[in-house]
């Protein structure tokens, strides 16, 4: 059985509408008039254990709303899901233990006065987790995300970035079954980012857990993803590997060149020249002419490393955000 299956799911809601000025204003007290938006239309995937998917979509293509439908805070307005086989708006407390839900960097909550362990304890009882599950669960997150030191601190005397890692904590001290991580490294600086990406890796492959992951930050998903969903104007558009988005987009690959000699060269007969960086050369060209260029640069230069590369995920997503290929 899937770790998350979704059939036909759609979600509408009305918004009030007025125009602008006091009169628009006071009349709205007795007369509201609304607009209907439809925040996910019909969309169907399957995700299974042990899967880390990434779901990305510009804004307002209706992510964050599947995200809370998936984990039972919102009602769809049609259609199916099961999550670890629950229906997720019933809110069985079964299903509840084994989810989590964690929308950006969120730091450690609750009262400040406790220190870190006393509100993971905390967690422990609401959650019913046994003395043995929360010890052996501590020791591995304690050691996942550098906790040693952090622990008998009060959380008022924790920095940003500690109350981040400790609020990590708090939402996996249960070892959900699946995550859904909403924009995860959002704000971060660039050590933090790299902290979240390397844990999120870790964690998924100690547990087997399943993900659905959302983020606008490209290199996020190519670090962590190996399939992605990608949603605009609450359709799904494309699911399927990273490299089949580029290869369906994109009609050209990325042929860096190093040469030993020191002379100049012609880049321009070989391809379009995209960057030059000493003797290196970055050039673009069709897909199809990848293995005879390549082939004529190893017989005409002195070549000391040669790579074929696919164009960054960052343009290709681009490009459909802005173009609407797909």
């Amino acid at each position: 059985m899937s770790g998350i299956a979704v059939n036909h799911l759609s979600m509408r809601y009305k918004v009030p509408v007025r125009e602008a000025g006091l009169q628009a204003a006071l009349g709205s007290l007795f007369r509201r008039r609304y607009r209907e938006v439809q925040a996910v239309q019909d969309i169907s995937f399957s995700i299974e254990p042990g899967e880390l998917v990434g779901f990305i979509g510009p804004n307002g293509a209706g992510k964050t709303t599947t995200l809370k439908m998936l984990s039972g805070i919102l009602h769809p307005s049609g259609g199916t899901v099961r999550v670890q086989g629950f229906t997720p708006w019933s809110r069985e407390v079964p299903f509840l233990r084994s989810i989590a839900l964690i929308r950006g960097s969120q730091p450690i909550g609750g009262p400040t006065e406790l220190t870190v362990l006393d509100s993971l304890r905390f967690q422990q009882t609401i959650y019913d987790v046994s003395v043995l599950d929360f010890q052996k669960n501590l020791a591995e997150l304690t050691e996942l995300l550098d906790l040693e030191q952090l622990l008998g601190r009060q959380v008022r005397a924790l920095s940003l970035g500690e109350r981040m890692r400790c609020g990590l904590a708090l939402s996996l001290i249960y070892r959900p079954r699946v995550l859904f991580l909403d924009e995860p490294t959002l704000g971060l600086d660039v050590m933090a980012v790299g902290m979240m990406r390397r844990f999120i890796a870790s964690y998924c492959r100690r547990t087997g857990a399943t993900v659905l992951l959302t983020s606008h930050y490209m290199v996020d998903v190519e670090t962590l993803c190996n399939r992605i969903i990608l949603i605009d104007k609450g359709i799904i558009k494309y699911d399927g590997d990273l490299n089949g988005l580029t290869a369906r987009l994109s009609p050209t690959k990325l042929l860096r060149v190093t040469i030993s000699d020191s002379h100049n060269h012609d880049w321009q007969s070989y391809g379009e020249l995209v960057e030059l960086n000493g003797a290196t050369a970055v050039l673009r060209l069709p897909r199809e002419q990848v293995p005879g260029l390549t082939a004529r640069l190893l017989a005409e230069l002195e070549v000391s490393d040669l790579s074929v590369e696919e164009p960054p995920l960052e343009s290709v997503i681009d490009q459909i955000y802005r173009e609407g290929v797909l």
